[in-house]
């Protein structure tokens, strides 16, 4: 049996169809999709998700904004959930190229689906259409290759019967996924085709835990057992694959400290015993002392980028080895690392019945602990500059010395928010070091925080805006006013999409910066 849809219409309607499970727990995989309309997308992506509400559409003001947006979502929900975003041609595209390019960076899941110049050519050149004098096929969605998991135009209707499931395959694959550019010429994404059935039947996406090797298993407990001063750093991998309970239960066991990047801030709670902080360029004075001193360095879902290394000074032991235990093997190779290529929850799981028994010695215990005390006190005298009131001044966790970029006490109540988004630079460094969270809840950008209330309809959600996105995207403002009834957005004749009338959740919002 075909369902005669046009190529539009059947995308919204496979996806509709998309799930993810992991530990046998299912999920939507595309939750909705974000789409500012204009040529190029309107008649064809317009029409299709005005007719199949079974899709949520949300409004955003800028390309570039819903792209962070659905990042920040994919990471919020650990990536086993994900958006679409929808665009007009020419500058409607490109303006997605940064987001897509972040969400490829940072391992996160986005669909893109921008819409491309005619298939058929005999109308071009169209509006704001690049010419080259060298070849026809080319456009302005060529830029989204290098930045993009996987990238593909689709010229005829049937294309998608293979690129649809393929998109899926990277979008869904722990190691291999970013942002997924499927480009849809105008006249294409209105062209009907007769479809499968089959095509459109409810399909599962098995995320599964991979095991590691047992023999670099059994070596990697052997560096653990010779190593005096082990550190581990714990990356978004720990959140991603939902280790937070793993990775606690192994520094217990072995007594190992852990840091995190701001990737994976929140891994460990803040109060735990072995939890010595942020670390690196952005990192507490214990964190960063551990780190320089380590022998021996166990990642865990870490790239291992520069503000987490230091540029890769961070760790200056003549003598010090890596371990890695990430599910991507290009990442599970850097520092010259003992590749422990799996999942970070089943990993830690086998390596702490492979390292059963070792425990660090009790003067390193003991100097953590004050690592720990240290900052604490420190931490405090910040909250005390601030004069907070009682009910705010949560209870601190951390290291020792004074801090070579020591936080402004204006972010001090950042102890007492649930969670936070701030945009990157200044506010990213008080933020990583003294706020304490049991939660994972750490993403950058404004739009950001839009993302956390749809993942996490219950949670209350702060936001701190520095110069960096406000100048950028203050125009998100608009979007995550609270209770605004936002204006429908209308595209031209050939399709009425309504935006969908829910008020929008309620987000606070702090202001910082210029």
């Amino acid at each position: 049996m075909t369902r005669r849809l046009t190529v539009a219409q059947a995308v919204v309607a496979f996806l509709q169809a998309q799930y993810s499970s992991r530990d046998s727990q299912e999920h939507r995989f595309i939750e909705g999709c974000f789409g500012i309309f204009g040529h190029g997308n309107v008649a064809g992506m317009g029409q299709a998700l005005e007719q199949n509400p079974g899709l949520r559409y949300y409004l955003c003001r800028n390309e570039q904004a819903m792209v962070h947006t659905a990042a920040a979502f994919a990471k919020t929900s650990f990536r086993l959930r994900a958006l679409a975003c929808t665009t007009s041609i020419g500058p409607g595209a490109t303006n997605m190229l940064t987001g897509a390019a972040a969400a490829t960076i940072n391992r996160v899941p986005v669909l893109l689906l921008p819409g491309d110049i005619f298939a058929r050519r005999n109308v071009a050149p169209v509006l704001q259409q690049l010419e080259s004098p060298s070849t026809q096929d080319i456009s302005v969605n060529d830029c989204f290759k290098p930045v993009s998991r996987y990238w593909d135009r689709i010229q005829r209707p049937e294309q998608m019967l293979t690129s649809l499931p393929e998109a899926m395959r990277v979008l869904t694959s722990p190691a291999e996924t970013g942002a997924v550019t499927l480009s849809l010429p105008q006249d294409v994404q209105a062209e009907a085709f007769d479809f499968p059935e089959e095509f459109f039947r409810k399909r599962v996406w098995i995320i599964p835990r991979a095991r590691c090797d047992k023999e670099l298993l059994s070596q990697a407990a052997a560096l653990i057992r010779q190593a005096k001063k082990p550190l581990i750093v714990a990356g978004g991998g720990v959140l991603y694959s939902e280790a937070s309970r793993a990775l606690a239960n192994f520094a217990e066991a072995t007594g190992i400290p852990v840091c995190e990047t701001q990737a994976g801030k929140g891994s460990l709670p803040y109060d735990h015993p072995q939890q010595l902080g942020a670390v690196g360029v952005t990192g507490t004075p214990g964190a960063n002392i551990a780190a320089r001193e380590a022998d021996l360095v166990i990642g865990v879902g870490t790239r291992y980028s520069d503000f987490t290394s230091a540029s890769k000074t961070a760790f200056q032991n003549p003598g010090v080895r890596f371990i890695s235990i990430n599910v991507a093997e290009f990442d599970a190779y850097k520092h010259a690392a003992l590749p422990l290529t799996g999942d970070a929850r089943a990993t830690l799981e086998e390596l702490q019945s492979a390292a059963a028994g070792y425990q660090v010695e009790k003067t390193y215990a003991v100097r953590i602990a004050t690592f720990r005390s240290d900052w604490e006190k420190e931490v405090d005298r910040i909250y005390s500059t601030r004069k907070l009131r009682p009910s705010l001044r949560a209870k601190s966790s951390a290291p020792s010395t004074p801090s070579p970029n020591p936080p402004t006490s204006s972010f001090a109540p950042l102890a007492a928010f649930p969670a936070i988004c701030t945009n990157s630079g200044a506010p990213a460094n008080p933020a990583a070091t003294t706020w304490n969270t049991a939660i994972p809840a750490w993403v950058t950008k404004l739009p950001a925080a839009s993302a956390q209330k749809m993942a996490n309809p219950n949670r209350e959600i702060y936001v701190m805006v520095g110069d960096g996105s406000y100048l950028m995207m203050a125009q998100e403002i608009v979007t995550l006013a609270p209770g605004r009834r936002q204006t429908q957005h209308r595209p031209p004749r050939q399709s009425r999409l309504l935006q969908h009338r829910r008020p929008k959740p309620r987000v606070r919002q702090r202001r910082h910066g210029h």
